[in-house]
């Protein structure tokens, strides 16, 4: 009865654990890493090809987009998961495929002229088909028999529609162990889909720690701050271009853009269009309406008795072709712009900043978690030049955070789910989540709840039957990371000297008008901390 930890260990994707139990060989996730790798993994310590099935939390690329991997390499077992992951897996491991395929094609056109030999991609379109056909539906909250001595069940983890956290039970020699996997937990009162569903037993847990570090703060009402946000932009006769993910986010902003319209929120315009500029992400909303009877919170079914869509309404665009996408750009009327990839640095969103961050009248709000190194983080951090395309684009609009808009839980919410157990598990493994965070959150399940909590790295073995260790691992940092690590520390902390300087011409632009009195105060204000900070 043996876990062994594979994937995002003291790192936030890649999730993977590979399980030995009552005979069998299963795994429990098979992300790809995305972002900085910092780690080293382990592989799989056995061939694909000898892995019995699989178990899945949730359909996010960092959870689900190596299985295509794995049956490239020999895997051809069931992989089980709610019904709706299945669903969204079937678009998005195609969709991860092509995007594999097409960076095979560019980078093997770029060594044809380099004399270099040919890049391989990953995993092909066949090996993506092929690996959704091995998919199999569940229930949430329906114990099922995956093989003799090992049941499992899926309860609703609040994170993404058909997100889960799974509970298996495991007879070995007599004995019965329960764990528990968190996947990602989810934030409280989501647009459309439930909140988290709590665990109350497991002897073993193995629990997420994104934001454990972190708190989201005080929950805004979003589509007020929206319309502050459009009414703003509108007033310029710009767009509002939102870099969204495809799967989750998307959705997310149509429910509050929906509301904005349905109540008269913005009477200037209310006939303003919403753009839906990813094949995805048009795909994906399709699924959302298809699983609202499973999924779907009590506000959201309330709108669905009353024959309201929560994520449709009049003035909505979907555009699949990239003649479609191109004429966008075309168009003068006011409008927002909801577009792939949600951190920038792929997809069709990029065309959408290239013809509007020069633009003073437009707006990008960003919506989501930016990860260092890409495009989104950069415009967060203040830059004031990026290159798109070959070209170099000056940044004159406007770039806002909607702050609080989160599918995790934030370090107040980890704990509450973790203190949902009625009795103390006999040992915590906190992974998923940066380097420091995965300790600093260790130690706060010790500190605050008593718990038997340590952060493993990958390739470390536990026995489950015994309660103890039959390998613990140190990580193998990659070279290039402790480079591009050193340099991060060494630039972070003026990035966000540069990021604060940005945010306060956005607060100056934003009190043109406003009245003489309160304005000089503001001026004085600034004028004494720059008298402070000159050298």
């Amino acid at each position: 009865m043996k876990l062994t930890f594979i994937g995002a260990t003291h790192e936030v994707t890649g999730s993977c654990y590979f399980l030995e139990a009552a005979g069998k060989k299963f795994l429990v996730d098979c992300g790809m890493e995305q972002g900085p790798d910092q780690y080293e993994n382990q592989e799989i310590p056995v061939a694909m090809s000898d892995v019995d099935f699989a178990l899945l939390t949730h359909a996010h690329i960092d959870h689900s987009g190596n299985f295509p991997l794995a049956y490239a390499k020999g895997f051809r077992g069931p992989i089980y998961a709610t019904n709706a992951t299945c669903d969204l897996c079937d678009i998005m491991l195609r969709d991860s495929a092509h995007i594999q395929m097409f960076e095979a094609e560019w980078r093997n056109r770029k060594a044809q002229r380099n004399g270099q030999p040919d890049f391989v991609p990953a995993y092909t379109m066949e090996d993506a088909l092929n690996v959704i056909k091995q998919f199999v539906g569940c229930e949430y909250s329906r114990k099922i028999q995956v093989a003799d001595g090992i049941q499992v069940r899926f309860v609703d983890a609040g994170h993404l529609l058909g997100s889960s956290s799974i509970e298996i039970w495991i007879t070995e020699e007599g004995v019965e162990k329960k764990i528990v996997f968190s996947g990602d937990i989810g934030n409280l009162d989501q647009p459309l889909i439930k909140d988290p569903e709590y665990l109350d037993s497991a002897d073993y847990v193995v629990m997420e720690s994104t934001y454990g570090d972190r708190s989201h703060g005080e929950r805004p009402d979003y589509a007020m701050e929206l319309v502050k946000i459009l009414k703003r932009t509108f007033d310029k006769n710009g767009n509002v271009v939102v870099p969204s993910f495809a799967v989750g986010r998307t959705q997310e902003m149509l429910y509050f853009l929906r509301r904005i319209k349905e109540e008269n929120m913005l009477p200037e315009y209310p006939y303003f269009d919403v753009y839906v500029d990813s094949p995805l992400a048009v795909q994906a909303t399709n699924i959302f309406k298809e699983h609202y009877t499973d999924c779907y919170d009590e506000e959201a079914m309330d709108l669905i008795e009353k024959g309201i869509n929560p994520i449709a309404f009049p003035g909505l665009k979907l555009s699949i072709t990239s003649d479609e996408s191109r004429a966008i750009n075309m168009d003068d009327s006011h409008k927002v712009i909801l577009s792939a990839s949600g951190m920038c640095d792929a997809g069709r969103i990029k065309h959408h900043l290239k013809h509007n961050l020069w633009r003073r009248e437009s707006t990008i709000v960003f919506v989501g978690y930016q990860a260092v190194g890409t495009l989104g983080r950069a415009l967060l951090e203040g830059a004031t030049d990026v290159r798109l395309f070959g070209e170099d684009i000056h940044v004159c609009a406007d770039i806002v955070r909607l702050p609080g808009i989160s599918g995790h839980a934030d370090d107040a919410g980890l704990i509450r789910w973790a203190s949902a157990f009625k009795e103390k598990p006999q040992r915590v493994f906190v992974t998923h989540g940066d380097d420091q965070v995965c300790d600093l959150f260790a130690e706060r399940l010790k500190n605050e709840l008593g718990y038997n909590a340590m952060a493993p790295f990958s390739g470390t073995e536990f026995d489950m039957l015994a309660n103890e260790f039959e390998k613990e691992t140190v990580g193998v940092v990659i070279k290039h990371a402790k480079e591009k690590a050193k340099a991060r520390k060494a630039s972070g902390v003026y990035a966000r000297l540069l990021a604060a300087g940005q945010r306060l011409m956005t607060v100056i632009r934003h009190n043109e008008g406003g009245a003489n009195k309160d304005l000089a105060k503001f001026a004085d204000q600034i004028n004494s901390m720059c008298d402070k900070w000159d050298r």
